[in-house]
Formats: C-alpha cells, sequence, structure tokens
C-alpha cells in the first residue's frame, strides 16, 4: 500500500514539475525582446524659452525634425493660463505684440492642445521656417498674445 501512494505521488510530482516548465518556457518564448523596438532620430533645429506676454508663460519650444517632418514640441515645463480660442502661432519677429497682431505677421500652426505639459505640432511643409522668429500663444476672440518664445536665427 505504501509502494503504491508512493508511486502515485512520484507520478504526480513529475507531471507538476513538467507541466510548470513548459507553461515558464512558453512564457519566455512569448516575450518581446527589447532589442527589436528601434526609435528614429530626432534631430533640434532651434529651440526657445517662452516669456510671458498678456499670461504667465513658461517652458521651452523646440523645432525637431523626425521622420522628414518638422514639428514645434513643447516641453514638459510648458505652462500657459486658459482662455478662449487660443491657438501656437509662428511670427515674423523675435518679439509679438501682446495686442494687436497683424494678419500678414503670423501663421497659425494649431489651436493650443492644452495648457501645461509636453505637446507637438506638426508644422506644414510649405511653411518656411526662415520667415518666422518666434513662436507664439495666442487668442484669436481677444487678439492677444499669451506669450512667446524666441527663436534663433
Amino acid at each position: 500500500m505504501k509502494f503504491q501512494y508512493l508511486t502515485i505521488l512520484g507520478i504526480a510530482t513529475v507531471l507538476t514539475i513538467g507541466c510548470t516548465k513548459e507553461v515558464t518556457s512558453n512564457t519566455i518564448d512569448n516575450k518581446i525582446p527589447t532589442a527589436t523596438i528601434v526609435s528614429s532620430p530626432v534631430a533640434v533645429a532651434k529651440s526657445g524659452n517662452f516669456k510671458a506676454g498678456e499670461h504667465p508663460t513658461q517652458g521651452t519650444v523646440s523645432v525637431v525634425t523626425e521622420q522628414g517632418k518638422r514639428y514645434l514640441e513643447f516641453d514638459q515645463r510648458f505652462k500657459t493660463n486658459q482662455g478662449p480660442d487660443v491657438f501656437v502661432i509662428l511670427y515674423r519677429s523675435d518679439t509679438p505684440p501682446i495686442y494687436g497682431i497683424k494678419k500678414n505677421d503670423y501663421v497659425s500652426i494649431a489651436r493650443l492642445q492644452k495648457t501645461s505639459g509636453s505637446q507637438r505640432y506638426a508644422l506644414p511643409d510649405n511653411v518656411k521656417l526662415a520667415d518666422f522668429r518666434s513662436v507664439a500663444v495666442w487668442c484669436r476672440k481677444f487678439n492677444a498674445t499669451f506669450g512667446y518664445a524666441p527663436l534663433p536665427g
């Protein structure tokens, strides 16, 4: 009787260990190796620090190129106030006026995504970056510059 009990216990142990090892090896095989994850290189062309205009504005904006596309990137420290109808624009001079931006002096890039934190805006292919000297956060409704960042030439 003891021999029969030990035999059944031994078989059950072998099956348990065998199944456990099989599950473990399947788990390892299903993992994606981190070496296959490739990030594309990002080239930073220009960057500038935001300055207050009508509202306190802080952080850094960079013009980056990734896979042939250009973007404006606001860093994690970016912060400004909320407002109606707020846009990200490129402005022709280093310092846009606080009020009264004229239509021919800027190009609108996109509506502001959020008032703080990192964000990215695609630059249209037809925008000649050399024609613009700053990035501004601008309220279209009141024609007021919340803040701006000069871009070095």
